[in-house]
C-alpha cells in the first residue's frame, strides 16, 4: 500500500498561473512581520461552502522551495457542519493533518482558535481549550520564522473540499480579532504553563499598513486569484470574499439558490447555497407541493436549511416542491424553481456497509455522501489487498481486505431512534504498533481514544468496536475521524436498529400507553413496529386498507408493561396479498385504541 498523504494546495510553490486571470475572487491578509514560536489566537466566524475553506496559519515565504517549507494550520473546510482541520507542514512539504469535531458550528458563531508553537510541540485549541498536539521530531524542523495569515479560496481537490459550485457566491469568511503572545518560557503569565507572554492584538478596526499586507497573488491548484478588494474592514471585522470576478468585495446581488429537498423523520428539508432571511424562509406561501399541504416552515441553526412541515402526503406518488420569494440575509431573491423532492433511503437492518469496496456479503457498496446519496464517506482514499490475505477472528475476510484511510467522517441518513453500531478494522499495512493512531467519534462523542489497531491485536485481524445505544435526533448518523499518526482507516459499519422515534419517556399512566411510528416508512415487505405498554391488558393489533376493510389481524394477548417491538411482514401477516398503497396499523386494549398510517410499496 503506498503511504497516504493529503495534499493541501495552501501555499504551493508560485507558478506563472498568476498570470492569467482567474473567474473568481479570493482575499489574504498577511503580516510583515515574521515570527519565531508564540501563541497564536484568532476569533472567527468561518464560511459555510463546500468546494472552500476559510484559514488562519502562519507560514514561511523566505524562499528555498519545498525543502524550507514549515508552515503552522487551521483550516476550516465549509463542506462540514462541524469539523476543523489542524495541520503542520515540514520540509519536503510533508502534511501531519487531523481533524477535531467541534460541538456547535463554527460558520454561525464566532469561537477562539489558537496554536502554541514551541520548540518542543504544536498545540491547538478550540474556545481556550486543548483538543490536540504534535511532539515529535517533524516538530524540530520547525524552525523558521512565520508569517500570521488568513485567506479563503476554493482548492481544485473535490475530494478534499468537497464539489466546487459557483453558485455559492458570495461567501464571506469574518474574523474579530488576531493576538499573538510570544514564547517565553519561565517568565510569561498566560497559555500553558504560563509560558507565553501578551505581545498585541488587532481588532480590525481598520487597515494597520504597518502590521498587514493584503495579498494579490495565486497557486496552481487554487481556483481564484486574491486581490485587494476582496479584504474588507466593516463594523470592527475583517471579512475576507470570495466573489466572482465582477461583483467584488463585502456585497451581494444574487438570490439564494434551492439545492435539493429530501424527506427525513416526516419533515421536508430544503437546502440552500447560502444564509437565508428568516420572515421570508419561514412564509410557508413560499413553498408549494401538489396534493400537500404545507403547515410549517423553520429554518434551521445553520440558516441555509428549512424544515417543512406538511400534511396529507400519500408518500406513493413522486412529489415535487417548488420554492419562490425566499431571500438570502442580502434580500436578494430566489429564482422559482421546482425539485423532486428525494424519499428516504429504504434500509434493511441489519445494515452492513462495506466501507471500501463493492457489495458483497449482504454488505452495500461504498460511495461519497453528498446532499443527493444516503450514506457515504467524505474525503479519503481507498486501499485493496489481495483476495488470499487470511484475516483472523473473522469469518468475512473480504470485508477487511479493503480500507478506506484518511476520511474525515462517514455519514449514514437514519430515521430518528435508537441504534446499536459495530466499527470494523484490521491493521494489514503496518507490522509494528505505534505507527497509527487516531481518535473516533460517534454523533460528537469519542468512542476510541488513541486507537491503534495493532497495538490491540496484531496485523490481519479484525477488530470490532460495538457502540451501543447511539441516538439519533437529527436524521443522520455522523462518524468522525481525529489522525494523531498517519491517516485513520475503516474496513465496515454494521447498523442494528434497536428503537425507532424519539426517546420517549415512559410515561406512568394507566390509561394509555403509546404506539410509534413504523420504521421504515413507506416500507417494501416488512416493516418494524414500537409500542411502549404501559399498564398490563389484553391487546389487539390490526391493519386496515384505504376503505376500512380488516386486511390483517393478529390477537397480541396479555402483554405486562414495557417495551416492545414487532416485524410486521405484508407477506407473511396475512393470506391476503396487500398491494402497494396506503393502510392503518391499530394497537388496542380493553379501554382504547391508537391508529397510524403506513405506506406499503411492492
Amino acid at each position: 500500500m503506498k503511504k497516504y498523504y493529503i495534499i493541501l494546495f495552501s501555499f504551493l510553490l508560485f507558478s506563472n498561473s498568476f498570470l492569467i486571470a482567474k473567474p473568481y475572487k479570493g482575499a489574504e491578509y498577511r503580516t510583515k512581520q515574521s515570527f519565531l514560536y508564540g501563541r497564536f489566537e484568532v476569533s472567527m466566524k468561518s464560511a459555510y461552502r463546500e468546494g472552500m475553506l476559510s484559514s488562519f496559519f502562519t507560514y514561511y515565504d523566505g524562499g528555498g522551495g519545498v525543502s524550507n517549507w514549515n508552515e503552522i494550520d487551521i483550516e476550516i473546510l465549509g463542506r462540514y457542519p462541524n469539523d476543523i482541520q489542524f495541520n503542520t507542514i515540514t520540509p519536503g512539504q510533508i502534511n501531519h493533518v487531523s481533524h477535531y469535531p467541534i460541538n456547535s458550528s463554527p460558520h454561525t458563531d464566532y469561537h477562539t482558535y489558537a496554536f502554541e508553537w514551541t520548540p518542543d510541540y504544536v498545540a491547538w485549541f478550540v474556545d481556550g481549550a486543548e483538543v490536540y498536539k504534535q511532539t515529535g521530531p517533524h516538530i524540530q524542523t520547525l524552525t523558521r520564522a512565520q508569517k500570521i495569515m488568513m485567506n479563503i479560496w476554493n482548492p481544485q481537490a473535490p475530494n478534499w473540499a468537497g464539489v466546487w459550485n459557483p453558485n455559492v457566491l458570495p461567501a464571506f469568511a469574518f474574523y474579530d480579532w488576531v493576538s499573538y503572545y510570544t514564547y517565553t518560557p519561565g517568565s510569561g503569565n498566560y497559555g500553558t504553563g504560563n509560558n507565553f507572554t501578551h505581545s498585541w492584538t488587532d481588532n480590525f478596526d481598520y487597515w494597520n499598513t504597518s502590521r498587514w499586507d493584503k495579498a494579490s497573488h495565486t497557486w496552481d491548484g487554487n481556483g481564484c486569484d486574491f486581490i485587494y478588494e476582496n479584504v474588507v474592514f466593516q463594523n470592527g471585522k475583517l471579512i475576507l470574499c470570495l466573489t466572482d470576478s465582477i461583483n467584488i468585495g463585502y456585497t451581494d446581488v444574487k438570490g439564494p439558490v434551492y439545492l435539493a429537498s429530501r424527506l427525513s423523520n416526516e419533515k421536508v428539508l430544503v437546502y440552500f447555497t447560502e444564509e437565508l432571511d428568516q420572515p421570508s424562509a419561514e412564509n410557508i406561501s413560499n413553498y408549494f407541493i401538489p396534493s400537500v399541504t404545507i403547515t410549517d416552515a423553520q429554518l434551521l441553526p445553520d440558516k441555509k436549511t428549512v424544515r417543512l412541515t406538511v400534511e396529507g402526503w400519500d408518500y406513493v406518488s413522486s412529489k415535487t416542491l417548488l420554492v419562490l420569494n425566499v431571500k438570502d440575509t442580502f434580500q436578494n431573491v430566489t429564482s422559482p424553481k421546482n425539485l423532486t423532492i428525494i424519499m428516504p433511503p429504504q434500509f434493511t437492518f441489519p445494515l452492513k456497509i462495506n466501507c471500501a469496496g463493492p457489495a458483497v456479503l449482504g454488505y452495500l457498496a461504498d460511495q461519497e455522501f453528498t446532499l443527493t446519496s444516503d450514506y457515504g464517506f467524505m474525503d479519503g482514499s481507498n486501499s485493496t489487498y489481495s483476495n488470499t490475505l487470511q484475516i483472523n477472528n473473522t469469518d468475512e475476510d473480504e470485508i477487511y481486505r479493503s480500507e478506506k484511510y484518511g476520511l474525515v467522517t462517514y455519514n449514514v441518513r437514519l430515521h430518528n431512534g435508537i441504534y446499536n453500531l459495530k466499527l470494523m478494522f484490521a491493521e494489514n499495512y503496518f507490522t509494528q504498533a505505534g505507527k497509527r493512531i487516531y481518535d473516533v467519534y460517534v454523533e460528537g462523542s469519542r468512542v476510541l481514544q488513541d486507537f491503534d489497531i495493532y497495538n490491540l491485536v496484531g496485523s490481519n485481524t479484525a477488530y470490532i468496536k460495538e457502540v451501543n445505544s447511539v441516538v439519533i435526533n437529527d436524521g443522520e448518523l455522523n462518524i468522525h475521524f481525529a489522525a494523531k499518526t498517519d491517516n485513520p482507516l475503516i474496513n465496515g459499519i454494521v447498523i442494528e436498529l434497536i428503537s425507532l422515534g424519539a426517546a420517549e419517556e415512559f410515561i406512568p399512566d394507566e390509561k394509555s400507553f403509546i404506539l410509534k411510528q413504523n420504521f421504515p416508512n413507506p416500507f417494501n415487505g416488512q416493516t418494524q413496529i414500537e409500542f411502549i405498554i404501559n399498564q398490563a391488558d389484553n391487546y389487539k393489533f390490526s391493519v386496515y386498507d384505504i376503505k376500512g376493510s380488516k386486511v390483517a389481524a393478529v390477537d397480541l394477548g396479555y402483554l405486562s408493561n414495557g417495551f416492545y417491538t414487532n416485524t410486521f411482514n405484508a407477506k407473511n401477516f396475512s393470506n391476503n396479498i396487500l398491494a402497494s398503497g396506503v393502510y392503518f396499523y391499530e394497537l388496542k386494549n380493553s379501554r382504547m385504541s391508537r391508529i397510524k398510517k403506513f405506506v406499503l410499496l411492492n
